[in-house]
């Protein structure tokens, strides 16, 4: 334990009485203390850090005279038996070992905190905003609070399991071909902690659950608002008895192979909402490792200014949804937020007028008066089938969940020439690129040039928690390193803080940051050209598009997001502005 200044001036302010204090309540001796004093007169080193350098006594020790200067409880031991588990219930157990504190005892209106500093005041402020009532502190040795930390947590998750098993379909519990899978009661610690690992997910709005097995021990990693977060770590031995039940729940997956990839689906419903699981596993050095992607299934169809659009973009993106025919794509990386921008059209399209027919893999959104068809590859209906047997239906919109082949892609052109608007996503760095890519599958330009009506490239960006955020001076290097040349009168730039509301990461959620090019008279020829895509980004801008970074910047100056998520999410090389300067 490292000891603050704060102490140690302390310590020095009050030499005489501390020393004796030391002499008392620890084992320091007075041969011990007269040395120091003899270096501390010669070098004017404080009497506290002469005393730790020469190991007469432990950091701790000069904790425990402090408390009693102050009339601090000091105890040498935490009774966790007594401490109610709930009381830790919205502190993350990150935060309760990063700060070394721990509550233990709550009443109408005090709230006892044990702890290792108690000039921690950074924790003990933020604690008392989470519990709004009068904190009282007691101090114990390290050890001690990062062991009830563990098994205070521990009882705490144990009890979430026992509390919320109920809320999964009984057809969660499933019989399984393998003896641990069994109904027997040694089999129902790794069905509850399999159960609460998924609640926990969705309950924190996790995306991805990551189980990743290493040398001595596997790790569980979420990923929440696109940054992965380590929640716990088991010994390597449960690791396989937690693969084969996932695989059972899945059903189609087959338990005994460990050594190829598979992928699977887990449907689940959880206090009363339909949660799907896309499982995917590949084998590594010392197992297999797991990635659960978390989609709960909704009828609410966000529009498209609550998902982050605004101005010009916004504009555009609803008189494209006006074409009769043509093809849209949205572009981006995996996790991006591109179906729920394609569903956030379909719903400003959807009128009792139009056909309007999905294909998806899989159905995220059920929307009415919308016929979606689910892919399902073992019966080989793709995208590029289903999207053929579309055409025959009579639709007036049609919407392809990923255009990942050169099938696909020309049944979409081919739709759309023939008097169909057509949505799809596609796999691209930025809008620019959307064109080559398609070339690259062997689409023909002419095709790309007389079909395609818009590229929407977007991603998703952290919001700033609007509880603790707080202002921030950008200096010269962080105007540098984002191109910042100057700064709207009317903008205040905020930075992440973090505040047991947003459990202590600084931002809430996320909102889209986008660049919408339009296929103009001026874009088709640099397609017919096979242009690169810096030259069409060019020549895009040029037209008046607003890329990526600008609308980033845009919701900085409004105080939604931070620089840092701006430099995080949006990578130098996605632009190719020559001589632009990042304005509004």
């Amino acid at each position: 334990m490292k000891l603050s200044e704060h102490m140690l001036e302390k310590v020095e302010g009050q030499k005489d009485k501390i020393g004796q204090l030391l002499l008392e309540h620890t084992s320091l001796t007075d041969t011990q203390l007269s040395e120091a004093l003899t270096i501390q007169e010669e070098s004017g080193l404080l009497i506290g850090e002469i005393l730790l350098r020469k190991n007469y006594i432990h950091p701790h020790d000069i904790i425990k005279v402090i408390c009693h200067q102050v009339n601090i409880p000091y105890l040498i031991d935490v009774k966790v038996d007594e401490i109610d588990p709930d009381i830790v219930n919205e502190i993350p157990i990150n935060y309760a070992k990063h700060q070394e504190v721990i509550p233990i005892l709550e009443t109408e209106a005090t709230i006892t905190l044990a702890l290792t500093d108690p000039f921690n005041f950074d924790a003990i402020n933020d604690l008392q905003e989470l519990f709004r009532k009068e904190v009282k502190l007691i101090v114990c040795p390290p050890l001690k609070i990062q062991d009830a930390i563990n098994r205070v947590y521990e009882k705490a998750n144990r009890n979430l399991v026992d509390s919320l098993e109920d809320e999964f379909d009984e057809s969660l519990d499933l019989d399984g071909p393998i003896d641990i899978l069994d109904a027997g009661a040694d089999e129902a610690p790794v069905i509850r902690f399999v159960n609460s690992i998924i609640f926990r997910a969705v309950k924190e709005g996790a995306s991805d659950i990551h189980i990743e097995p290493y040398d001595k021990e596997t790790i569980y990693r979420f990923r929440i608002n696109g940054i992965m977060t380590e929640i716990l770590r088991q010994p390597l031995k449960t690791h396989s008895a937690v693969a084969s039940r996932i695989k059972v729940m899945a059903k189609t997956m087959d338990i005994a192979e460990k050594r190829l990839p598979q992928d699977g689906r887990i449907k689940i419903k959880m206090a009363g909402k339909d949660v799907d699981i896309r499982l995917s596993t590949v084998p590594i050095q010392y197992g297999e490792r797991i990635v659960m992607r978390v989609l709960e299934k909704s009828n609410k169809v966000l529009d498209l200014e609550n998902l982050g659009f605004h101005g010009s973009p916004l504009q555009n993106l609803d008189e494209l949804c006006k074409r009769k025919h043509g093809v849209l794509y949205v572009s981006g990386p995996t996790g991006s937020g591109k179906t729920t921008t394609l569903f956030g059209c379909l719903d400003r399209i959807k009128s009792p007028d139009k056909m309007i027919i999905t294909v998806e893999d899989p159905v995220e959104y059920e929307i009415e008066g919308v016929s979606q068809i689910q892919v399902n590859h073992k019966i080989d209906l793709s995208f590029a089938r289903a999207l053929r047997s579309i055409v025959r239906q009579d639709p007036d919109v049609i919407m392809v969940g990923e255009t990942r082949d050169l099938e696909t892609a020309q049944m979409a052109i081919e739709a759309s020439l023939t008097g169909h608007f057509v949505l799809s996503t596609i796999h691209t760095n930025d809008s620019a690129s959307c064109p080559n890519r398609l070339i690259d599958m062997g689409v023909q330009p002419f095709l790309i040039a007389s079909s395609l009506i818009g590229i929407l490239a977007q991603r998703l960006i952290q919001t700033l928690c609007k509880d603790c955020k707080e202002p921030h001076i950008l200096s010269g290097a962080e105007q540098d390193i984002i191109g910042l040349r100057n700064i709207p009168d009317d903008a205040t730039i905020f930075k992440a803080v973090g505040c047991p509301k947003c459990n202590f990461r600084g931002y809430a959620s996320r909102t889209t940051v986008c660049e919408l090019l339009l296929i103009t008279d001026e874009i088709r020829p640099l397609i017919l050209d096979k242009a690169d895509s810096s030259r069409l980004k060019r020549a895009a801008v040029a037209q008046g598009m607003t890329t990526m970074r600008q609308d980033a910047m845009f919701k900085v100056f409004k105080g939604i997001t931070s620089i840092d998520e701006v430099v995080r999410v949006i990578n130098e090389e996605d632009e190719h502005q020559e001589g632009q300067q990042t304005h509004l």
